[in-house]
């Protein structure tokens, strides 16, 4: 039962012109004052929404907002916490955005009074393990025309090792392709859960999207917390504003922050003086404080973001604290180098990919140089996607033209002396028949394959011919025979998924699986450099790591990918692939000379034979030169 909050005096009243969101021309705010004491930590709800990709989470978000009249009803905008190109054309969320709604509800049914109180709502919209260190709890949304997805299984984990409490939602069940029993099948099944517990909506409609609002009320807990405790606040995301410097987004786990207060960062040991202060209610909505429990941002003239730690503890100056609980850095585990067209324009893309770096913290960047490329730079990425997710942008906000090369994973080189090094550039990778070098490790991981049960057998070919091992877990996630669905799980080396694996999953389902993945360690494997000749000088930027069993069809494959797209010369240009000083591939771009017989009318062939010798001995002379 929630306990009656006591009427209080206004401390701090306000006025003031909410900042716009990017992209929502329309946004005005409902309510002209904050009073962040008539919210204790007993009325705060802080949750995310989990989902795969196209499952419906902006829409969800978007009639959340609506209901508790954060943003206009009809105002015909969508997608309102995705401000991105990007995360509107793919559904997925790039950039963290966080909401806070003000929601009344009646207590009548609880035997509370007064009748009805207004709870705070934060819906934290980072990326997973960001959101959910802030977080009592989490929305798992799944779609009831596909349910469960390869992804959805990873997330729930994630959620549930971190305690926090799970409210299930099928979405979509206006559709006609809906299959409720079934997806509620699956979810028991999978997850254990309460057919009772799921919640059934229509994000797009609005239908049971209260009651989702109700239940968050009802069964995640309030968050943890004395006010009257020194002040601890936990650093869960941030973004740079070019005027105003880092902009942090906090959660205040006990006491008191409020604006002109200073604080000490526990990492770096630095010291800021509070300048704003507030909640996104979607905007930028100055609060004068935030207590223990809230969620909100502060503005603190930090100009450095390098400063601002993902996982950081705050507290007073003078008050020191023990630090919180934070979360580990995203670890890199895909590599490719960025160069750009006109090498001229480096430094304007090293510019662009600093700016994009700001908002997207789990980016490495490090400056890199090529013979044949020119400058450029060395990014490390999550994956696959947020590689192509990072390209769009800085094609869409940046306007550049890039060429990314193959993408590479980090290997592990063990020495004879006992140390090791992990070699992320394919160029600095060491030769065949080191002596220093015992032996190469590359990274594997643990995949997970969701698909219907008469592709289970293309699922298995394409594993193991992508080196797959230990199918440990193979089983049924629901009990239809028409379209049975079932889990596939099997260990595979990361460097094989990073290419084309995609492509052919989806191809060899026919679009209906999903994939996912985790990290499993490293394990000895018979990897080596292949190099690329042109004309008998080895291009840099076109390395790349092969495991032995792929050496020639991975070279001959690349070299009828550069005869395609290499333009003709006056002379004959060779393209070799080159492992361990052999050369397994071989193409040859034929050159593209003038018919110097064409003149010649009549006479002996042997007239015509020397003409083409001394035109072979000219290009012969300009190929050497």
């Amino acid at each position: 039962m929630l306990s009656r909050v006591q009427p209080i005096s206004v401390v701090y009243t306000r006025s003031f012109s909410p900042r716009r969101i990017p992209g929502i021309s329309w946004f005005r705010a409902y309510s002209t004052t904050w009073n962040m004491e008539d919210y204790p930590s007993e009325a705060v709800r802080n949750f995310s929404i989990i989902a795969h990709i196209d499952h419906g989470k902006s829409t969800l978000a978007d009639r959340m907002l609506e209901i508790t009249n954060t943003i206009p009803k009809n105002s015909g905008s969508k997608q309102v916490l995705d401000t991105l190109k990007v995360e509107k054309e793919r559904g997925i969320t790039v950039k963290a955005q966080t909401a806070t709604l003000k929601y009344p509800m009646d207590l009548s049914e609880w035997g509370d009074s007064p009748a009805t109180r207004t709870f705070l709502l934060n819906l934290i919209d980072t990326p997973v393990t960001r959101s959910q260190a802030a977080c009592q709890g989490a929305l798992l949304l799944i779609d009831s025309t596909q349910g469960i997805q390869a992804q959805t299984i990873s997330v729930y984990h994630s959620a549930k090792e971190r305690g926090l409490k799970i409210i299930p939602i099928l979405n979509k069940i206006d559709l006609p392709a809906a299959d409720v029993d079934r997806v509620t099948n699956q979810l028991e099944t999978t997850f254990g859960i309460d057919p009772s517990e799921i919640l059934h909506v229509s994000a797009k409609t609005g239908f049971g999207v209260d009651g989702v609002l109700q239940e968050i009320v009802r069964r995640i807990p309030p968050p943890p917390g004395r006010i009257s405790a020194p002040l601890r606040a936990l650093l869960f995301d941030s973004f740079f504003d070019h005027y105003r410097g880092v902009i942090m987004l906090l959660s205040i786990e006990s006491g008191v922050l409020k604006k002109g207060d200073r604080i000490m960062s526990i990492h770096t040991s630095k010291k800021y003086e509070i300048l704003d202060i507030g909640v996104m209610h979607p905007g930028e909505t100055p609060t004068g404080s935030l207590r223990a429990g809230q969620v909100g941002y502060i503005v603190c003239n930090m100009k450095d973001p390098t400063e601002a730690h993902i996982g950081d503890t705050f507290h007073l100056v003078g008050k020191p604290m023990e630090p919180l609980i934070g979360f580990l850095p995203n670890k890199p585990m895909v590599f490719a180098g960025v160069f750009p067209f006109d090498t001229s324009e480096f430094p304007r893309l090293e510019e662009s990919i600093k700016r994009l770096t700001l908002t997207d913290r789990s980016v490495t960047v490090q400056r890199e140089s090529s013979t044949a490329l020119g400058q450029g730079c060395r990014l490390g990425f999550l994956g696959t996607l947020h590689m192509d997710v990072f390209r769009q942008r800085l094609e869409d906000e940046y306007d550049a033209n890039v060429l990314i090369t193959a993408p590479t994973v980090p290997y592990k080189v063990i020495y004879r002396n006992g140390t090791e090094s992990v070699i992320r550039n394919p160029t600095e990778f060491p030769d065949h028949g080191d002596p220093k070098v015992v032996e190469i490790q590359e990274p594997y991981v643990k995949g997970t394959i969701i698909v219907p049960q008469e592709y289970v057998g293309g699922m298995m070919e394409l594993c193991s011919e992508h080196r797959g091992e230990d199918f440990s877990d193979i089983r049924y996630l629901d009990s239809s025979t028409a379209s049975a669905r079932v889990l596939l799980e099997c260990r595979l080396p990361l460097g094989e998924i990073v290419t084309d694996f995609f492509e052919k999953l989806k191809g060899r389902s026919s679009g209906f699986a999903s994939f996912d993945y985790e990290e499993d360690g490293y394990e000895r494997s018979s990897v080596h450099k292949m190099t690329f000749l042109l004309n008998n000088s080895p291009v840099d930027a076109l390395a790349m790591i092969v495991h032995q069993s792929a050496h020639e069809s991975v070279g001959r494959n690349w070299a009828l990918k550069l005869k395609e797209v290499i333009p003709r010369q006056v002379f004959e240009v060779p393209i070799q692939a080159v492992v361990k000083g052999k050369v397994v591939a071989r193409e040859t771009i034929s050159a593209m000379r003038k018919d110097v017989t064409a003149g010649l009318y009549g006479g002996h062939f042997e007239r015509k034979a020397s003409v083409i010798k001394d035109q072979y001995s000219v290009m012969t002379e300009m190929a050497s030169s």
